[in-house]
């Protein structure tokens, strides 16, 4: 496990081990989730490339829902 430092510019240097695991190159995005007071940062990649990944899963209420505005 490695630790990082939050800048004064609220940046973060990943390491380099971690960033060959994954394959990131500048200018790669990432998908940041905060559950639980946990950060997730996940390679970005389109919707479809997550096809067929969890194929029992009913995806009904997974996605977010839309505010209603009365």
């Amino acid at each position: 496990m490695k630790t990082v430092t939050v800048t004064s510019g609220f940046r973060i240097t990943l390491p380099r081990e971690m960033r060959k695991q994954l394959g990131l190159r500048p200018g790669k995005k990432l998908t940041v989730v905060a559950k639980g007071g946990v950060l997730f940062l996940i390679p970005w990649r389109p919707m479809r490339a997550y096809r067929g990944l969890a194929p029992r899963v009913n995806p009904a209420g997974l996605r977010e829902k839309k505010s209603c505005r009365g």
